[in-house]
């Protein structure tokens, strides 16, 4: 079964990469390389939180670094950017839930203003969620560019012809 949802994990990761992917019209043969691409990183970051105890901002950084050196090695071999490729796999992996929570507990906080105990519990809720939130966004910034700047000659000659 451990098999089956790593599996679950990158199918549905891939539909989403390929759906956030045809919003910014990348060429065809980039799809499923998209596809791919946030297929095995929201699964590295799924095994990683799941199997290995990890956070969710330290799995997201691993998760994204697979990500960004993988649109490094597949858009050298489609002679497509970097960005094409990994932009729309790393959408997937924003964490709607803490972000979801954290507007949510901001309309509580402002609709409780007159409980002081209600009002410290939703401020409390906002800054948590939104401290993993913007963690986890960081994150994926920081894994997903990594290879631009470890890398630069490789990463801005994708689209040469050699």
């Amino acid at each position: 079964m451990i098999v089956l949802d790593i599996l679950l994990d990158g199918l549905f990761a891939a539909i989403a990469g390929i759906g956030f992917g045809a919003i910014s019209d990348p060429p065809m043969r980039a799809f499923p390389y998209i596809a791919l691409l946030a297929a095995v990183g929201h699964a590295c970051r799924f095994c990683l939180m799941t199997f290995f105890g990890v956070d969710i901002a330290t799995a997201s950084l691993f998760g994204a670094l697979v990500i960004g050196f993988g649109s490094l090695w597949l858009g050298g071999r489609i002679y497509c950017p970097m960005t094409v490729l990994y932009i729309p796999a790393l959408l997937p992996m924003i964490p709607g839930k803490f972000a979801y929570n954290m507007v949510f507990s901001l309309i509580m906080f402002l609709q409780t203003m007159d409980e002081p105990v209600q009002k410290a519990k939703y401020i409390e809720m906002f800054m948590s969620n939104g401290f993993v939130t913007f963690t986890a966004i960081f994150m994926l910034t920081v894994g997903a560019t990594l290879p631009i700047f470890l890398l630069p000659g490789k990463a801005f000659s994708l689209t040469r012809r050699k």
